[in-house]
C-alpha cells in the first residue's frame, strides 16, 4: 500500500522530477494493444526516479484517438499506476467547451492533473489577442479542481504563448501550477523561467527541450516532461539528479550519451519522433511492434538501421547485425 494515493490528493499535487509521456502500442490492425500498453507503463512506472506518467498526449498519438479511446487509455494508465504515481492527462481539443469537457472527464477517471494543449484554432494570429489563450486555459482550469499544466509550444508553431501572457495565466488562474516548456528556444526558456519564478505563486517549470536538456536544467527546472522519457527515462533521471546535486561533470557525461539518441529520434521530419521511439523500443525488446496510426507512416528499413546503429553505439542493444529488423 503506497504512503500516498495520488488518485486522492489532486489539488495538493505539484509536478516535479522526471515525467515520461507514454507511447501507445497498437496491433497491426491499428487497435490499441492493451497488453503491450500495460507492459510499457509498468516499464516506466518501475523506473527509479520517475515521479509521474503523462498520457493522452503527443507520445500516445492523441490526434488519432477517438473520444472512447482517449478514455480507455487514461483508464488503463490510472489502473497501472494504482495510486503509486500521479497520472497527468492531456487535454487536446480545438474549442474551449470541448477542452473543458475533457478536463472534466480526466477528473472523473482518476487523473491527478491535466496538461492543457493549445488549440489548433490559435494558429491564425492568437498572439495578437492574448485573451484567447488566457480564456482557453481559464475554461480548462474552471472545469475541474485538477491542477493544470500549460503546454508552451515553439514560436514557429503559431501556437506559442508569449511570456507576458504566460505570466498572467499563471498568476491569475489559481489551479495553473506548472508549464511544460517546449519553446525550443533557450532565450525564451530563460525568460519564461525567470519571469514565472519571480511570481509570488509557486509555478513549476518542466523542461521539454529534449534536443538540449542540459542548458535548460542549468538555468533551472523543476522537472522534465517529455515523450522522449518513454525511451530514455533512466538517462533523464540520471541527468536531472546530477544537476540537482550540482554535479556538472556527471551531467555533461550523461548529456553526451543522450546527444546521439536525441539527434536520431528528433531528426527531420519531426513528426516521426514518436514513430522512431517505438522502433527503438522494439529494437531493444521493450515493445513487440512499432505500429503507428495513419496519417503517420512506418519508417523505412534504412532509418531503422540508423536507429539500431545509434542504440548499439550507446550500448542499449546488441550490434545491428544480430538484430531482427522486421516491423511485425
Amino acid at each position: 500500500m503506497p504512503l500516498l494515493d495520488f488518485r486522492k490528493i489532486r489539488m495538493r499535487y505539484l509536478p516535479s522530477g522526471v515525467i515520461p509521456a507514454c507511447l501507445l502500442p497498437f496491433q497491426v490492425d491499428y487497435s490499441i494493444d492493451e497488453a503491450e500498453l500495460r507492459r510499457h507503463l509498468q516499464d516506466l512506472i518501475s523506473t527509479r526516479g520517475v515521479t509521474a506518467i503523462t498520457t493522452v498526449a503527443h507520445a500516445s498519438e492523441v490526434a488519432s484517438l477517438s473520444d472512447t479511446e482517449q478514455i480507455e487509455l487514461l483508464d488503463i494508465t490510472v489502473d497501472e499506476a494504482a495510486g503509486r504515481l500521479p497520472v497527468i492527462a492531456g487535454v487536446y481539443d480545438t474549442s474551449n467547451r470541448g477542452a473543458a469537457h475533457r478536463a472534466q472527464i480526466a477528473a472523473k477517471h482518476g487523473a491527478s492533473a491535466v496538461l492543457a494543449f493549445p488549440s489548433a484554432a490559435w494558429d491564425m494570429g492568437h498572439d495578437q489577442k492574448p485573451e484567447i489563450a488566457f480564456n482557453y486555459i481559464r475554461d480548462v482550469a474552471e472545469a475541474s479542481e485538477l491542477p493544470v499544466i500549460v503546454f508552451v509550444y515553439p514560436k514557429q508553431s503559431g501556437l506559442h504563448i508569449s511570456t507576458p501572457n504566460l505570466m498572467r495565466i499563471c498568476a491569475e488562474i489559481d489551479n495553473v501550477v506548472a508549464i511544460k516548456d517546449w519553446s525550443n528556444d533557450i532565450v525564451t526558456y530563460e525568460d519564461n523561467f525567470r519571469s514565472l519564478k519571480a511570481l509570488e505563486k509557486d509555478v513549476r517549470i518542466l523542461s521539454s527541450f529534449s534536443l538540449s536538456l542540459l542548458p535548460t536544467l542549468a538555468i533551472g527546472a523543476d522537472g522534465i516532461l517529455s515523450g522522449h522519457g518513454s525511451m530514455v527515462a533512466t538517462l533523464h533521471v540520471a541527468l536531472f539528479e546530477a544537476m540537482e546535486a550540482g554535479n556538472l561533470p556527471a551531467a555533461r557525461e550523461i548529456a553526451a550519451a543522450l546527444h546521439p539518441l536525441t539527434r536520431s529520434i528528433y531528426a527531420p521530419p519531426f513528426l516521426d519522433g514518436h514513430n522512431r521511439m517505438k522502433n527503438a523500443l522494439q529494437l531493444s525488446g521493450r515493445l513487440q511492434r512499432a505500429v503507428v496510426r495513419p496519417p503517420l507512416e512506418p519508417i523505412d528499413e534504412p532509418e531503422r538501421a540508423r536507429i539500431a546503429d545509434v542504440l548499439a553505439r550507446v550500448g542499449l542493444i546488441s550490434p545491428p547485425s544480430d538484430l531482427e529488423t522486421s516491423h511485425a
